[in-house]
């Protein structure tokens, strides 16, 4: 899930098309929620399954943002330098939660508080070895209920076309309602050739 429009962070599939110069057409869907979820059933808890709120080494976030979003093409993060990115994964208004399965790392979701009153899902995903697992509905709820802990007035996110075929479902029934609709071209990061070199030089 979750590159910020706004910051012109956008995703795409990695899978199909030619290394070329290229144009990708990108449907972006706003979902909010702005009122907690009513309490539901989500089946009993697979063991050794659990989510930890975490202020991650910058070498760990790395791993899990490439690692859950290689497929998608996240890029932005990798040529962030190191003290940008670290600026922002130690801020105190946001927060790293990553899921956990028999101890080994299976996903992450952060939190932007930022935004005042509001706040933001801005990432979240499965690394692709624990997808199709059913970890993906407890996981959000999860997610859900530690933003709600901070009594914003919604919380918000957005996902686009080349996300899984799942998540806006996924989003929805969890709660969340779309609000607003924006198509745009992005330019394929893919020619950058971003995802090989994983750009992150210090700055100093």
């Amino acid at each position: 899930m979750n590159e910020s429009p706004k910051n012109e962070e956008r995703r795409v599939t990695a899978e199909g098309g030619p290394r070329s110069r290229a144009r990708l057409e990108c449907v972006i869907t706003y979902l909010e929620m702005r009122r907690p979820p009513e309490p539901r059933e989500l089946g009993p808890r697979q063991q050794g399954v659990e989510v930890r709120q975490v202020r991650p080494t910058l070498s760990f976030y790395r791993y899990l943002y490439n690692a859950v979003g290689e497929r998608w093409l996240w890029y932005e993060r990798r040529y962030q330098s190191d003290e940008v990115l670290q600026r922002i994964i130690q801020h105190p208004k946001v927060e790293i939660h990553a899921l956990y399965v028999e101890g080994v790392p299976a996903g992450f979701a952060e939190l932007d508080l930022l935004e005042g009153s509001d706040v933001e899902l801005k990432y979240f995903g499965l690394i692709p070895e624990f997808v199709g697992r059913g970890l993906g509905r407890f996981f959000l709820h999860c997610i859900i209920t530690a933003a709600w802990r901070h009594r914003p007035e919604r919380v918000w996110l957005h996902t686009c076309n080349f996300d899984h075929p799942a998540a806006l479902p996924l989003y929805q029934s969890a709660g969340f309602v779309p609000y607003k609709r924006e198509e745009t071209v992005l330019e394929d990061p893919r020619i950058l050739e971003l995802m090989e070199k994983g750009i992150h030089k210090s700055s100093s």
